[in-house]
């Protein structure tokens, strides 16, 4: 079984998700455990034949691949502001939501309780991802 740290995968998960889904690429080598990166905003590329020598490896995902997204919205605020259920889903019916939804957790004071929640989750679901694929997670 692979080990690597928690941290490296967390940031290569963390560089995946802060952009649009399959803008940015990393790859865990599960020969050597190096994670190689790629964007398609240019100027990375880790991933082409004379950089990537790899035989085994698994994508990291992205926090859609994870289910973390418009579902982790619905869970917190059924949870933390059930009154704001209905117009969170309005919110999110349109294009520029999460800008939208962050200036009404900005107005109820909950802005950084979110936060807290979603990296909690984001966790969560990371953790369980590397166990389906066998990475041991060592000290960091």
């Amino acid at each position: 079984m692979l080990a690597v740290t928690f941290d490296e995968i967390e940031d290569a998960f963390l560089f995946v998700s802060s952009e649009s889904y399959g803008i940015h690429r990393a790859l865990l080598c599960l020969d050597n455990g190096e994670i190689y990166y790629q964007s398609e905003l240019g100027g990375l590329d880790e991933l082409d034949e004379e950089t990537f020598d790899c035989d085994h490896f698994v994508e990291i995902p992205h926090k859609s691949d994870l289910n973390l997204g418009l579902r982790l919205v619905y869970e917190f605020t059924e949870g933390q502001m059930p009154d704001d259920f209905s117009r969170v889903q309005q919110i999110f019916s349109s294009r520029g939501a999460y800008g939208r939804f962050k200036g009404l957790l900005e107005q109820r004071r909950m802005l950084q309780k979110w936060y807290d929640f979603e990296k909690q989750r984001e966790e969560q679901a990371l953790r369980e991802w590397m166990r389906e694929n066998d990475i041991e997670i060592k000290a960091s």
